[in-house]
């Protein structure tokens, strides 16, 4: 059904519907929006992604073919342009990540929760690209292995190949860290 829909939206807005647009930047925007976050660990420079991925969508529109849902097209584009984002960062030198802690803990209990945000965040971050988008497709933003496997342009057994290496690196990162301090 949200296929059918999509695709009449999707002429729709092809054609210069802004209703359509508008349908369908509210019915996308907060998961494209939450890949890109997760990837890029910066909301600013997510909210430019996802402005840009919709901007590319737009532009694409009159020519797009259904050879995919159109969901899984656009956290494609999402999540190339977070590659893209990944890169020039590390030709450059690396930014501060953002404190999460819970302002409702005791302060030796945000510091613990802070410090721990920020391992995982770290070693996330220091996965190879595809682990990274493979744990946070799955794990982080709930895409069935099919899905995050075709945003990914491979199989289910590659992305679960993906996954259990990224799992593996992660654990063996963050118990590293605990011994080490």
């Amino acid at each position: 059904m949200a296929f059918t829909s999509d695709l009449d939206q999707i002429t729709r807005a092809a054609a210069g519907d802004p209703a359509a647009v508008q349908a369908l930047v509210h019915r996308y925007s907060p998961g494209v929006l939450g890949l890109a976050t997760r990837m890029l660990s910066d909301r600013t420079e997510a909210e430019d992604v996802t402005q840009e991925t919709f901007l590319r969508a737009w532009k694409a529109l009159p020519g797009w073919e259904p050879r995919a849902k159109f969901s899984t097209w656009l956290h494609r584009v999402a999540l190339n342009l977070c590659y893209d984002r990944l890169r020039k960062r590390k030709e450059s030198l690396p930014g501060e990540l953002p404190d999460m802690a819970d302002p409702h803990l005791a302060p030796h209990d945000a510091l613990d929760q802070r410090q721990r945000v920020t391992a995982i965040e770290s070693a996330i971050s220091a996965l190879p690209e595809r682990q990274s988008a493979a744990l946070t497709l799955c794990a982080l933003q709930g895409h069935s292995q099919a899905e995050a496997a075709e945003i990914l342009e491979v199989s289910v057994d590659a992305l679960e190949s993906l996954l259990a290496r990224a799992r593996r690196t992660l654990r063996a990162q963050l118990l590293e860290g605990r011994t080490s301090a």
